[in-house]
């Protein structure tokens, strides 16, 4: 018997079918989802990878009905392997923290679905109610955490609008002498163009970070970077604003369309994750294995 579908577990997509004259689900979804074919649709049904809104399984010849919702499971044909290992440092029955890797996304999206550090934890610890707590960009390297108990969710995920979890990260960029640090960047972050590249625009700030420089080598530094908020590519905006891009960043401040060079990561860590426990009430510090090189 198949498990009741939670959406809190993120592996299925769900849509809500739009009007229309189609006979089927099947015809519904061919029409609204024009990239994948026939026969892939046929496929996803046969092997249960389309649910109704209980989780149930239904079959290809289903009717169609407006309004009708249903999860489906995102698939990438010849998903390409990504040649890095993340590692798990804590596991218990509310949180797993996890050190990810460069180029590793954390959940599945776009050409990524099984190649991602939600997936793998899943497979790793036979778990599927995990769910990260926040994200971290896929070019950046270190801390995530998740949640592993839904029963407890919510008291972990509110540490994080209500900024009662303290954020450092690690980054290695040009040297920028003729500022004072530590220093505070403040500014509004919009998208902009492509839609994945934020940048700052005039009006009320929405983004906050200090910085401080931890240590010297030449041309470049190694900043201590701590957010107090989080906007999508803060880190990376706010260092391109000062004058110090992150080294090997392939957005900031110019966009590259080369591939990835596993031999370039960008050089910023999610270093270290501090927080009071909402459950028991004991501080908790985790902080990551992984280091950047000069």
């Amino acid at each position: 018997m198949t498990a009741p579908f939670d959406p809190a577990h993120q592996q299925a997509s769900t849509v809500c079918l739009p009007p229309g004259s189609w006979q089927t689900v099947l015809d519904c979804l061919c029409e609204h989802f024009k990239g994948i074919d026939r026969e892939q649709w046929l496929d996803r049904f046969a092997r249960g990878r389309v649910l109704d809104a209980q989780g149930q399984p239904i079959a290809a010849d289903f009717p169609y009905r407006r309004g009708m919702r249903l999860h489906y499971f995102r698939e990438v044909l010849n998903e390409k392997p990504i040649p890095v290992q993340e590692s798990i440092l804590h596991v218990d029955e509310h949180l797993v923290v996890a050190d990810k890797p460069h180029f590793l996304p954390v959940t599945p999206t776009g050409e990524y679905v099984e190649q991602t550090l939600l997936r793998r934890l899943i497979r790793r610890l036979d778990n599927p109610h995990l769910v990260p707590l926040h994200r971290i960009d896929r070019h950046t390297a270190g801390l995530v955490l998740f949640s592993a108990n839904p029963q407890t969710r919510s008291a972990y995920q509110r540490l994080f609008p209500e900024r009662r979890i303290d954020k450092r990260y690690q980054a290695i960029a040009a040297a920028l002498p003729e500022r004072e640090f530590p220093l505070v960047h403040r500014s509004r972050l919009v998208h902009g163009e492509p839609f994945f590249r934020m940048h700052e625009v005039d009006g009320v700030e929405n983004s906050e970070t200090l910085a401080e420089v931890l240590e010297k080598n030449g041309k470049l530094w190694r900043y201590g970077l701590s957010p107090v908020t989080g906007k999508t590519h803060q880190l990376r905006v706010h260092m391109a604003a000062l004058g110090a891009g992150i080294c090997n960043d392939p957005f900031y401040p110019q966009l590259s369309k080369d591939e990835d060079d596993y031999q370039r990561p960008l050089k910023l860590l999610a270093h270290s994750l501090r927080f009071q426990d909402p459950l028991t009430g004991e501080m908790r510090y985790f902080e990551s294995r992984l280091s950047l090189d000069w």
